[in-house]
């Protein structure tokens, strides 16, 4: 692949957060209509506005840089002591030993440490299982680095209520045709579907069995709704130099414009992730890692009230969307994001998304941008403004019956 090939492939106009680029042209005059009054809203990343950040985040961020250079200039994996504060934590919260020294790197935001974890892992011929759908980066960079994608379907829209519907005949047929790195997320990024304990334990066996590794995002793991079960894949697998998690505090804690990712597990994995980080960006930015400090350790009662305002949005969305006749939404079992399938409209996909900006104010990630087969969806991150969330959908649904085939 040329190098102009390989960055066209990374396009970002329609990539989450850059939708302001879409503009009217190629759409036909007709199609543009009366432009529905609203308070614009964009659906495509969270609002760190609408929900408070984690109490005193702000505090520890001050107090790292009046640290100076002690806290600028930090070990390339991060500095060592918010690394031993975060190893018991992380371990508690996921069921298995997180190694602070070796075992533990902290990055420039989650979507650093995947690049990382990637370069790490893919080299130009490798075959790599990725879920469809799933977060639009991970088929991006393994096409970037000149990896050979074998995708593996989730069947989110059959499967029942504590299920994603990973095929799991099909990611054993991947193994078996050579695949050596699976990559997914849990929950999943955009269905907000959560993996069972049964299909964590097969995924587990499967990579033990054929000497797999495996890559889990799990960004969103702390943010689950009442009644939902997680089981952790680094507490189930037999090896745990087999498998590679990132978390990070981000729209969950409302703590995103601090770029702070952290990957923990295989110590193989982790030493190649710094090496590839000394080079990129030195570290994670310094003051920022501070902040680290509360992630975990939030006010009691705290995460509970951010699950409870984001659940009562979801809930509030999806009786919207329902009432849409055509449409089918699933509902979301953790994170923040919706991943409604529209009817059949008279215009393509494409132009319904720059339409919804245009007319309606209301900006959303097409499904393309997470799976070739889900182009008659589009996603929404539900952490938002709860009233704005509610008026955005109901014009959102107007425009569905104006432009229904």
């Amino acid at each position: 692949m040329s190098i102009e090939g390989k960055f066209h492939k990374l396009g970002t106009d329609n990539a989450p957060g850059q939708e302001v680029r879409q503009t009217a042209a190629g759409i036909e005059e007709v199609m543009l209509g009366d432009v529905l009054e609203g308070r614009p809203i964009d659906f495509s990343h969270g609002d760190v506005d609408a929900h408070e950040p984690t109490p005193g985040a702000f505090e520890l961020f001050e107090a790292g840089y009046k640290a100076g250079g002690a806290q600028a200039y930090t070990e390339y994996r991060g500095d060592i002591g918010i690394r031993e504060l975060l190893a018991p934590r992380l371990a508690d919260f996921t069921g298995a030993p997180v190694n602070a020294a070796d075992g533990l790197i902290i990055t420039p935001g989650t979507q650093g440490a995947l690049f990382l974890a990637i370069a790490s892992t893919v080299t130009r011929g490798e075959k790599v299982a990725i879920v469809q759908p799933d977060y639009f980066a991970n088929r991006k960079l393994v096409e970037f680095f000149e990896g050979e994608i074998v995708p593996v379907q989730i069947n989110y829209t059959e499967a029942s209520g504590d299920e994603a519907g990973l095929d799991l005949g099909e990611l054993e047929d991947a193994f078996k045709a050579g695949v050596k790195l699976f990559l997914f997320s849990n929950p999943n990024n955009p269905a907000g579907v959560i993996y069972s304990a049964e299909e964590i334990r097969q995924i587990a066996d499967l990579a033990d069995r054929f000497g797999g590794f495996v890559i889990v995002d799990q960004l969103y793991s702390r943010l689950r709704y009442s009644g939902v079960e997680y089981t952790h894949l680094r507490a189930s697998c037999p090896n745990p130099e087999n498998v590679l998690t990132i978390m990070g505090p981000s729209k969950t804690e409302s703590l995103s414009g601090f770029r702070l990712g952290v990957a923990f597990g295989s110590t193989k994995i982790i030493a190649r992730m710094e090496k590839l980080q000394a080079i990129v960006s030195l570290r994670a930015a310094g003051y920022s890692q501070s902040v680290l400090r509360g992630w975990f350790d939030e006010p009691e009662g705290w995460m509970d009230e951010r699950i409870r305002r984001h659940q009562a949005i979801r809930d509030d969305l999806l009786e919207i969307l329902r009432g849409v006749d055509g449409v089918f939404a699933r509902t979301p079992r953790a994170g923040s994001y919706l991943f409604p399938r529209l009817p059949r409209l008279s215009v393509d996909s494409a132009d319904f998304v720059k339409i919804l900006r245009l007319q309606a104010g209301v900006t959303v990630t097409p499904g393309t941008e997470f799976s070739p087969h889900t182009a008659d969806s589009v996603r929404f991150n539900f952490s938002q403004d709860h009233e704005a969330s509610v008026e955005a959908l109901e014009r959102m649904a107007t425009l569905i019956e104006r432009y229904r085939a």
